[in-house]
């Protein structure tokens, strides 16, 4: 049997791992934690439970079709519920909208609250979904960075509606000449947060993430977000996947332009395939020394990053869900100051997520589990120390004020985790959370390909190459890059 070898048990890797196992692999999978899914994965702290990174599930038939694949039924190892409400708003005027998941509810609300007409935001989201009917099989489902990719039908029909993806237009400009209402166009920019770029600078065909949500829904799995790593790694193991946890890769070795296998501080093991789940960045800079790198593709924008607070809260919100957004009174001053100053507004929009609303157990009774993120600019050598305390501060009073409490008495547990926290835990370069940025109409293109264009049988998955980082587009991206691999050729007895 032919080996593999997957650098990385985040999401992307284990995805990754099961696909080359169906296609008649032996699969080695490296990673320097001792525990599995990266930045989808769980810690404790007391009686709480808090998921540590990815909060938002979306599309899971994404998950459901690895166990498909492997000819099992999902619902036997990986439940999860569907929101009826995907997100509850706040604003500093006390607007609060609530993001009902049933289209119909949700536009009563919109014209309720914020007087739009229904007819208004049903015309951009069906605009949004055509965005993604025509692209998703172009630039989602399949490498950018193929020839013979391009030579289709569907790429000729997604050519002839280049006009509708507005890719001259950044985000806010095409919500706010669509949506007018400010609020609306707020609620709608901040989807641009979802990769990790600014709604002022992203182009206006990142309309198509919102129209993901409405379409498809938001979830939450049962026992939370771990579950999602917890179930594909188990069923990576029950095939045979063989996982070397707390187990480094310190050099991908490369024979005549080959890619033959890796070495650990511990052995060295020789492969047909490589497939680095690995950032994309310090694959290069660490693994891949003496070789050329893409600068142009690797010196781009990277990413926000992210301040996040992990507390135990000694009361009930009954006014708050799953998903909670407080906004900031200025959106471009905060973006403003994230990418191009590279600092953090003091005025930011607070992101808290409380799964205790639907996992009981992940806190004490009478009692939730709050994370609580701030969108941050990655790690250019601030003083995080200095940040952290001043964020913990302003978002105390922020919420204190939104929410008319005095969150000081009530927090009782606490952890937090900062840019260079997360590159070091995850290997992110400086700490950003999707990689590069999508601050720019070709990013798209920019991004690293699945695959090496100068070592053969290398190849690349996760959220810092193609199509993107998130769940879903870590799952597709293992997809795109496995589909480039061919099956391996059974040995004769």
């Amino acid at each position: 049997m032919k080996n593999a070898i997957v650098i990385g048990a985040g999401i992307g890797g284990i995805a990754a791992a099961l696909r080359l196992s169906k296609k008649g692999y032996h699969v080695n999978v490296f990673e320097a934690n001792t525990y599995p899914g990266g930045k989808l994965s769980a810690f404790k702290l007391g009686k709480y439970r808090f998921d540590a990174g990815p909060s938002l599930f979306t599309m899971p038939h994404y998950v459901n079709e690895l166990f498909a694949l492997h000819g099992e039924n999902p619902k036997d190892s990986f439940t999860y519920q569907k929101k009826d409400i995907a997100c509850q708003y706040f604003w500093e005027d006390k607007t609060q909208v609530t993001a009902f998941s049933h289209k119909g509810q949700f536009l009563e609300e919109i014209q309720n609250k914020l007087g739009v007409k229904g007819a208004v935001l049903e015309q951009y989201l069906d605009r949004a979904k055509k965005k993604f009917d025509l692209t998703a099989p172009l630039f989602l489902e399949q490498s950018l960075h193929k020839f013979k990719g391009f030579v289709n039908a569907k790429t000729l029909k997604a050519l002839i509606h280049l006009g509708l993806y507005e890719i001259n237009q950044n985000l806010h400009s095409v919500n706010a000449k669509q949506l007018k209402e400010p609020h609306l166009v707020q609620m709608y920019d901040r989807y641009a947060t979802y990769n990790g770029s600014s709604p002022y600078q992203t182009p206006g065909i990142m309309t198509l993430v919102q129209h993901l949500e409405q379409e498809f829904g938001t979830f939450v799995p049962d026992g939370g977000m771990e579950q999602i790593t917890k179930s594909l790694f188990d069923l990576a193991k029950r095939k045979g996947v063989v996982f070397n946890m707390g187990e480094k890769v310190d050099q991908i070795l490369i024979e005549g332009g080959k890619a033959v296998g890796v070495k650990t501080h511990k052995q060295t093991l020789r492969s047909e395939i490589t497939l680095s789940n690995m950032d994309v960045f310090p694959t290069y800079k660490n693994l891949l020394k003496g070789i050329k790198i893409p600068r142009k593709k690797l010196n781009q924008e990277r990413s926000s990053s992210a301040v996040i607070f992990y507390w135990g809260i000694n009361r009930k919100f009954k006014q708050l869900d799953l998903h909670n957004i407080f906004f900031s009174q200025d959106y471009k001053a905060e973006f403003d100051a994230i990418f191009n100053k590279k600092i953090i507004s003091d005025d930011f929009t607070v992101y808290v997520n409380i799964t205790s609303k639907n996992v009981p157990t992940d806190a004490p009774k009478d009692a939730e589990n709050w994370f609580v993120m701030i969108n941050t600019p990655a790690d250019y050598g601030q003083d995080w120390e200095k940040i952290k305390e001043r964020l913990r501060e302003k978002t105390i009073v922020k919420l204190n004020r939104m929410l008319n409490v005095d969150l000081n008495d009530l927090i009782q547990e606490e952890e937090v985790l900062t840019p260079p926290m997360i590159q070091d835990k995850t290997s992110s370069h400086l700490g950003a959370l999707y990689g590069s940025s999508s601050n720019d109409k070709m990013a798209a293109f920019l991004r690293h390909p699945n695959f090496s264009s100068s070592i053969k049988n290398l190849y690349f998955c996760g959220g810092s190459v193609h199509p993107g980082g998130g769940i879903p587009l870590c799952l597709l991206s293992a997809k795109i890059a496995t589909d480039l691999i061919p099956f391996a050729e059974r040995e004769s007895n």
